[in-house]
């Protein structure tokens, strides 16, 4: 739930944290001399007093969690550093196993990652060695029956699940490259041996399945973050698109667990359940956030249950143990009139507790800009596109996604209160521009005309390529008004928003003085706490933010020296101990990589008097 217990750090107190420590692990690439650009995304864990987290190169790193003093690193030695593509180098975080009381020795205890290279490593979490017994001198690699595919193409991001002493990971597969892209399996292996549990081939249920030890292509993959319920055996895995996005005429009904979130049998991998949270779906609207487990009265009868979000703003509540919606959910009709060749769903699912979060049209009227000018251009754009609400399929010519396919949310996902029964999220609102080209005319394009943030995509082995890019206006910022950035606060009984608050500024995007309270762009996420507050990174801006959880006031910044695009954690060590908020600022795709990881806490006179009242209480 992305929740703590702590009340040491509180709304009252806030403001007098200080910087506790910080850790350079100096892992940066700018993109430049024959590297690709890194990004520092990871929220470190603490267990047995270590605090351990990996880094976009894919070291591994243990830290005393109260000092920042470094215990122990483990480079895998990529074979490359050199990634195609869009995606910086990235890893989410590390898993920690517990052996059972009767393993002894080495490696009772251990760290697991999967890194750029499609690899699952195994450490000991006590010294950073690799487990010898583990797979191949304590790795094992992840290619084999994926097929013919290149480094960059396949590989992990997020940090592997481990429950009952199994260790299941999924992989990133470049968007919108070919029909024919990487098989989207998702796999356990023994946490002692390495050895492979089971893998489940998201086929359709009436398919063949390929031959043992194969693959099928282009299936919807699970790049983001898993979650498990060991008390259930159950393993719930969020799903991306079957391969390409943003045309479904070649899938073949591959498509029947895109954008889904699926409860796998954690024993054999067999499908429990899936909700499909779009059909056939166009918008590369994967379901980007860990599924987040909570059993709240008053919730769905108090049922065990699932919140899941998604990049249009739509947040599901779902029964844990069947995959059926808490609440009703409508099948309402929505935009036809694709492309030729193409396969459209007539509806699409829209919850009703909550309604949805995030808006969904965008008109000429509803164009803005900073001066008259600006917003006269906004206006005439977006009049000359089609936008026919947030299911509008791509067409011949550009169409407006909103939200846009970074979303809404995305893979920072939800943090929830269950004292109080209410969720926050964070979200973007900048839309996207879609158009699909003919072959023959996206063939004669040169890629190198175009720049970042707009893309070109090849979707080879069917009849289009891909153009897309932010819908923005001739000042660079977004047509559509602001704010771009805001986080949400839901009250899960009755589905109602008690508020939703501005996140962000243009800092570090606008010169000086253009630094307004406009939102901004956001990916990573925000953790709860019972001392009243939601602490969140995640903007373009380079700040770490605390707001007030009953009121939405934001009551503590504090500048970073880079952006933080990764979600928070919070720890105590000892009842008498101080509690630190720890996050990464590292950058990522669309701000200065870096590489520093800070820890924040009251100044210790004032935590020991905290700590001391607690516990004359």
């Amino acid at each position: 739930m992305k929740w703590s217990p702590l009340t040491q750090i509180n709304a009252a107190n806030v403001r007098d944290l200080e910087v506790a420590w910080v850790y350079r692990h100096g892992d940066v690439s700018d993109g430049k001399h024959g590297t690709t650009r890194t990004s520092f995304n990871a929220t470190p864990i603490v267990a047995d007093d270590t605090l351990y987290f990996c880094t976009g190169f894919n070291r591994v790193i243990a830290l005393d969690p109260e000092t920042g003093v470094e215990k122990w690193s483990f480079d895998p030695k990529l074979q490359s550093r050199r990634l195609q593509g869009p995606y910086p180098m990235t890893c989410r975080g590390v898993a920690h196993w517990s052996g059972a009381a009767s393993d002894t020795g080495a490696c009772r205890r251990r760290i697991f990652t999967g890194t750029l290279d499609s690899e699952l490593i195994a450490l000991d979490a006590e010294t950073g060695k690799p487990c010898e017994d583990f797979g191949e001198h304590g790795r094992v690699a992840l290619r084999e029956g994926i097929g013919d595919a290149p480094s960059w193409e396949y590989y992990v991001t997020s940090p592997p699940l481990v429950i009952r002493d199994a260790v299941v990971v999924g992989a990133l597969i470049a968007d919108n490259e070919r029909t024919d892209a990487p098989a989207g399996v998702v796999r356990a292996f023994d946490a002692r041996s390495g050895k492979l549990r089971w893998a489940w081939d998201p086929v359709p249920p009436d398919w063949q399945r390929p031959p043992p030890g194969s693959y099928t292509p282009a299936t919807p993959n699970v790049w983001s973050i898993m979650s498990g319920d060991a008390e259930r055996g159950l393993v719930f895995v969020p799903t991306g698109n079957a391969a390409p996005d943003y045309f479904a005429g070649e899938r073949k009904g591959l498509d029947y667990y895109s954008s889904s979130v699926v409860g796998l049998d954690v024993a054999t991998g067999a499908v429990r359940w899936r909700f499909q949270t779009v059909h056939h779906d166009h918008w590369d609207y994967d379901v980007p956030a860990q599924p987040a487990l909570f059993q709240i009265d008053g919730v769905g009868g108090g049922r065990p249950a699932v919140a899941q979000i998604t990049k249009m703003g739509h947040l599901f509540l779902l029964d844990r143990e069947t995959g059926a919606p808490l609440y009703p959910v409508e099948e309402r009709p929505v935009p036809q009139g694709g492309v030729p060749g193409d396969v459209l769903a007539p509806t699409q699912p829209f919850p009703t507790h909550p309604a949805p979060l995030a808006p969904e049209t965008l008109t000429p009227a509803d164009a803005w800009g900073f001066t008259p000018w600006d917003r006269k251009k906004c206006r005439e754009i977006i009049a000359g596109m089609r936008s026919d609400g947030i299911f509008t399929p791509p067409g011949l010519g550009p169409s407006i996604q909103y939200p846009g396919n970074a979303g809404g949310p995305n893979w920072g996902g939800v943090s929830i209160d269950p004292t109080r029964g209410v969720l926050f999220v964070n979200s973007m609102r900048v839309p996207s521009v879609i158009q699909l080209l003919p072959r023959a005319e996206f063939e004669k394009l040169d890629p190198t005309a175009v720049h970042y943030p707009e893309m070109l995509a090849p979707m080879r082995g069917t009849p289009y390529g891909l153009r897309i890019g932010p819908l923005l206006g001739p000042l660079g910022a977004p047509c559509n008004p602001p704010p771009w950035g805001v986080i949400t606060a839901v009250e899960l009984r009755s589905g109602k928003v008690l508020w939703e608050s501005t996140l962000g500024t243009t800092r570090d995007q606008a010169p000086f003085p253009i630094w307004l309270p406009l939102g901004a762009p956001n990916l990573g996420g925000s953790i709860a706490t019972a001392g009243g507050l939601v602490f969140i990174g995640a903007t373009t801006d380079k700040f770490l933010r605390a707001f007030d959880a009953q009121t939405g006031e934001e009551i503590w910044r504090q500048r970073l020296p880079f952006t933080a695009n990764a979600t928070p954690m919070t720890y105590r060590l000892r009842k008498d101990g101080r509690q630190f908020v720890v996050v990464a600022s590292g950058g990522h795709g669309w701000s200065e990589p870096g590489d520093a990881l800070l820890a924040f806490a009251l100044p210790e006179r004032r935590a020991d008097q905290r700590a001391a009242s607690s516990e004359n209480r």
